[in-house]
């Protein structure tokens, strides 16, 4: 059983990647919504809270963890496979993936700009053509889904960036936002690591034996149990 978390419903993104390259597996989504947005929060809430979550779903019966956030990959991903001996598959901003020069926008947590994952990652990648900006808030608004407060959060935060050529989405939320975002920024290349990771988590499973080909199943779990209708209306998409 492949196990899923993110700090609310943004990391659906990655589920259904997983569901395109490994349709026949049987998944839980931890939705950890009552604790959303982790990337405001210090790393060591954030190990404390990715811990608790990994041990209740290898509990449940995981055999592969995938994190669906780049907030906790950047920060427990480490401290999550020194603890555990199943594989802990980490998602990481796609921003090696911009292969140009041209002007690029990173939107992220705080959390996860400021980690030294990501700092390594941007410094061996850097087009030095960068902007990179933390969104913090807008996972809640997301998750809260207010089409107007989210354009109004767009157009106050990344409205002076008009004219940059290459976004790239580093919270598996964002991905959820492309629409709204292209009207504040115009026409831009969106980057995002939903299905890097789940390319990695496939890989893995072979090398490991792991895949079971059995009946597709999906158990849904929201740590404040009021998301299950957005879930699926998301999943379906």
């Amino acid at each position: 059983m492949i196990g899923v978390f993110d700090s609310g419903i943004g990391g659906v993104t990655v589920l259904k990647e997983l569901l395109k390259l490994l349709p026949n597996e049987k998944y839980i989504y931890y939705s950890d919504s009552i604790n959303n947005p982790y990337g405001d929060k210090t790393n060591e809430e954030i190990i404390d809270i990715s811990d608790k979550v990994v041990e209740f779903l290898i509990n449940k019966g995981c055999t592969i963890i995938v994190i669906a956030c780049n907030t906790a990959s950047a920060i427990a991903k480490d401290y999550l496979r020194n603890k555990y001996s199943i594989p802990i598959i980490a998602i990481e901003p796609a921003y090696k993936s911009v292969l140009d020069d041209e002007k690029t926008l990173v939107m992220a947590t705080k959390a996860t700009i400021n980690s030294d994952k990501f700092k390594t990652l941007f410094n061996k990648y850097d087009n030095h053509n960068t902007i990179l900006l933390s969104c913090s808030g807008l996972a809640d608004l997301i998750e809260e889904g207010n089409k107007d407060k989210i354009i109004e959060y767009l157009n106050n935060k990344i409205g002076e960036y008009k004219g940059v050529k290459n976004v790239v989405l580093g919270c598996t939320h964002y991905p959820l936002i492309k629409e709204e975002i292209s009207k504040v920024l115009g026409p831009v290349n969106f980057y995002d690591g939903s299905l890097g990771v789940a390319k990695h988590t496939k890989e893995v499973m072979e090398e490991k034996g792991l895949i079971t080909n059995s009946k597709q199943e999906i158990t849904f779990i929201d740590s404040s149990n009021n998301k299950e209708d957005l879930f699926y209306e998301l999943l379906k998409r």
